[in-house]
């Protein structure tokens, strides 16, 4: 549709079937998939690091405190309920279509509102019993099934179609859309007026936030244990990727097919019903109909997986995160999504369903903005309570003494100079080690100690011959004093004597501890 009627320049020429890729590598990459994240990210932050339920009204916790478990909470958590209903009720009015669409071209089936009713009561039906099934049996097994299908047709697809053509467009295609992505992301047409953008890039904008609560809900469901790195990388390159793939294999092919091989067909077909295109691009292929009946199941499973994942996300959401609750109110919500789409359907068709998407989508999209900024109020709750455990000296629980309270509390108050650490370092660290390596070599340990004089590091070393080597070093670590206790401004620095072990920095502090402390914590 891109490269037929691009929103700016001329339609079927070299350029617009760039400019095609382009948009939608833009529309589908890692914008659509960066909203995803953040809302999982927020789930999963605050359901799994701080034990609040799994609903997005956690993300205000750092804002509004308990207040989440009243009425702002309930609001919030009805926004997304909405956005998800409308959301995924649009995307079954889609699927409806096509595989209506798809019926009539394999078996001649009417193209009418009383099929696509009957269509959206079969796939409700199935989605009702999938996610009665639970997250394991049903929604999982009919996911991997999805998948597979998909794979097949695609694998499909390349072999048949031009390979080599398309690893190279592959390729152009992603670099394209990289070193585009920053003018893509701020151009409004501004230059060149067009109503272009409501109907593609806001709509689909507001689809993603419609998705939101559910997609971000799913995936923060099945990452629990990733650190945020690992999260963010997973749910940001992989699908998105994985999409480059798939718009490349089926979108440059049509292209490719309409611009060198005559099939003008094919476009026609798709400026008159985009619904009926993908039956139309597989005449193109041997075994059409084994093709085509692969493209109706796998469009209505997927219909069924977005359904009764979405219905068993709602019922979570509706009942303050719980995840285990009755079949009843899990089959409540699976019909009620059916309901929304053969209302919306029968009420006005793809205009009604479109604009209850951004209607919804709206409002939600300043929920997620609040809860954006209370993620970051909590990360930054995080790292600071994390610093100031590094700051705390405490002794060791196996140590024999226990280090008293006064001098725990000069510790943490005192920063000391890099002097009194050195000091501290020749006149306690070394002689500990030296007194448990002499012990060790009694026992007959092989030991050796290493003291390096300029940098002031200790180092024990006992060696155990084939296997791992024990090494514990003592080393001063610089820091910037804390605003409070510097006079001037310009920053200031003090010395910790920190603990090193094989594996890397342990990021605790022994300095004022005794020669007994040493030796216990070693």
């Amino acid at each position: 549709m891109h490269f037929l009627t691009p929103p700016v320049g001329d339609p079927a020429s070299i350029e617009s079937a760039r400019e095609s890729m382009r948009i939608t590598f833009f529309h589908w990459g890692f914008h659509a998939w960066a909203i995803y994240a953040i809302v999982a990210l927020i789930l999963a932050f605050f359901g799994y690091r701080h034990n609040l339920p799994l609903t997005l009204r956690s993300a205000l916790y750092p804002i509004v405190g308990d207040r989440i478990h009243g009425v702002i909470g309930h609001v919030i958590d009805v926004f997304a309920i909405l956005g998800t209903t409308f959301g995924v009720a649009t995307a079954l009015g889609y699927g409806v279509l096509q595989v209506n669409s798809g019926l009539n071209y394999l078996f001649d089936i009417d193209v009418s509102t009383h099929v696509q009713v009957v269509l959206i009561v079969v796939i409700t039906a199935l989605a009702t019993l999938s996610v009665a099934s639970g997250l394991d049996k049903g929604i999982r097994r009919l996911s991997e099934i999805n998948l597979l299908l998909a794979l097949l047709l695609m694998a499909m697809v390349i072999i048949l179609g031009p390979t080599i053509l398309l690893l190279q467009l592959l390729v152009q295609n992603i670099g394209s859309y990289l070193s585009d992505i920053v003018d893509k992301t701020f151009n409004l047409y501004a230059y060149e007026p067009t109503d272009w953008m409501g109907g593609w890039t806001l709509f689909y904008w507001a689809w993603w936030l419609s998705w939101s609560p559910f997609v971000g809900m799913f995936i923060a469901r099945i990452s629990r244990g990733r650190t945020i790195r690992e999260f963010i990388c997973g749910v940001l390159f992989v699908p998105a990727c994985l999409t480059f793939i798939w718009m490349t294999v089926f979108g440059n092919t049509s292209i490719d097919l309409i611009m060198n091989h005559g099939a003008t067909d094919l476009a026609d077909i798709v400026q008159v019903d985009v619904s009926l295109a993908l039956f139309k691009f597989l005449e193109y292929f041997p075994a059409t109909e084994f093709l085509s009946g692969i493209a109706i199941i796998m469009v209505v499973v997927f219909f069924v997986t977005s359904s009764d994942s979405s219905a068993m996300v709602i019922d979570m959401l509706a009942s303050a995160g719980e995840g285990k609750t009755p079949v009843w109110q899990r089959v409540f919500w699976s019909s009620l999504i059916g309901l929304v789409a053969l209302v919306l359907m029968l009420a006005g068709g793809l205009k009604a369903l479109q604009t209850a998407t951004i209607a919804t989508a709206l409002p939600f999209s300043i929920v997620l903005l609040v809860s954006g900024y209370g993620l970051l109020k909590a990360l930054a709750l995080d790292t600071a309570k994390k610093e100031s455990l590094t700051q705390t000296t405490l002794a060791p629980s196996h140590a024999n003494v226990s280090i008293p309270w006064q001098t725990r509390l000069q510790n943490i108050t005192h920063f000391p100079e890099r002097k009194s650490v050195r000091v501290f370092m020749r006149s306690v660290v070394l002689p500990a080690m030296k007194s448990l390596s002499r012990e060790l070599e009694e026992q007959g340990v092989e030991t050796g100690i290493d003291f390096d004089r300029n940098k002031s590091i200790v180092s024990l070393n006992v060696f155990h011959g084939e296997e791992q080597d024990f090494l514990y070093k003592v080393s001063p670590r610089s820091y910037v004093q804390p605003s409070f206790v510097i006079d001037d401004e310009e920053e200031s620095k003090y010395y910790r004597a920190e603990v090193f072990l094989r594996e890397g920095g342990q990021d605790y502090d022994i300095m004022g501890w005794t020669k007994d402390q040493v030796i216990g914590d070693i």
